[in-house]
């Protein structure tokens, strides 16, 4: 049977605690949650940071404490640092030329501190710009590049986040033209409002425009988790699952951990003749030194 990966986006930034207290909020939380989820058949665990309010947070110390406790865990798995906090835009209903207090848009330097300081395996990259629910989602060229730069002079593995058709076309371009390094390693994010649709034909779509030897991976949001699972395995991609994304098991059951959902997950992908990758099965697919 394949290998596949499986990754588990452990809390994201703003993801209902409320909701579902489940949802992890400290360092030790978090850390906690993702050392039970590879221990569940996760190769791969991506990790946001919160206040401890719940709030989203970009402090390179949180990040720092848990990468730190994940170490300590002695439990091998490949950490995912997201790059994602600071790309959310509000204007000013003042000035719509300034930013609204409310949102946390930040300079890409800011946005990849934790990266090139905490170096770590794997770091999500996004390509997009686009309308995320009711704010913007700003990821402009010249944002992109400069972030991608921090990213290959630290000798991390970029996972290039693609929520619609011309974001892909865009890491396309900047693995042509040397921005990035050949071939990539894509995450579809299906099922956001207003983006790709969580459906087999847009998965199809997507990885039909990959560049040659890429290797993907594919999610989808609430509902659609598993059916994504289901489809992404099906297909010949990897699969992400996690609090980050859904906080359900089933309908109306709230999931108990992120251990749980990825437990389904590893159930799922089994059903349809895979298996999950190791953590270093999962570092030689993504061209990643073993350990």
């Amino acid at each position: 049977m394949d290998s596949i990966i499986v990754t588990c986006a452990v809390t994201g930034s703003s993801t209902n605690y409320r909701s579902n207290p489940a949802v992890p909020i400290t360092p030790e939380q978090i850390a906690d949650s993702a050392v039970e989820s590879a221990r569940a058949g996760a190769a791969m665990v991506h990790i946001h940071v919160r206040e401890a309010s719940g709030a989203p947070s970009g402090d390179v110390a949180l990040y720092a404490e848990v990468v730190d406790r994940i170490a300590q865990s002695g439990v091998d798995v490949i950490v995912n640092l997201t790059t994602g906090y600071g790309a959310r835009f509000v204007p000013s209903s003042d000035n719509f030329r300034s930013a609204d207090p409310s949102c946390n848009f930040a300079p890409p330097s800011d946005r990849t501190r934790h990266i090139t300081e905490l170096r770590p395996e794997v770091c999500s990259l996004d390509i997009a710009t686009f309308n995320f629910g009711d704010d913007a989602f700003v990821n402009t060229p010249a944002i992109v590049r400069e972030m991608s730069a921090s990213i290959v002079e630290a000798d991390v593995l970029p996972e290039i986040e693609v929520f619609e058709v011309g974001h892909l076309r865009l890491a396309r371009h900047l693995i042509e033209t040397g921005v990035l390094r050949p071939p990539g390693h894509f995450q579809f994010c299906l099922g956001i409002d207003w983006a790709m649709p969580a459906t087999a034909a847009a998965v199809g779509f997507l990885r039909d425009l990959l560049p040659p030897n890429a290797t993907w991976s594919a999610f989808g949001i609430g509902r659609h988790q598993f059916p994504m699972v289901a489809t992404a395995a099906a297909m010949g991609g990897h699969v992400r699952v996690g609090l980050e994304d859904n906080i359900y098991l089933s309908q109306g059951d709230l999931a108990p951990s992120n251990a749980a959902l990825v437990e389904r997950a590893v159930r799922i992908i089994g059903d349809v003749g895979r298996r999950p990758a190791t953590p270093n099965e999962a570092r030689e697919l993504l061209g990643l030194a073993p350990r």
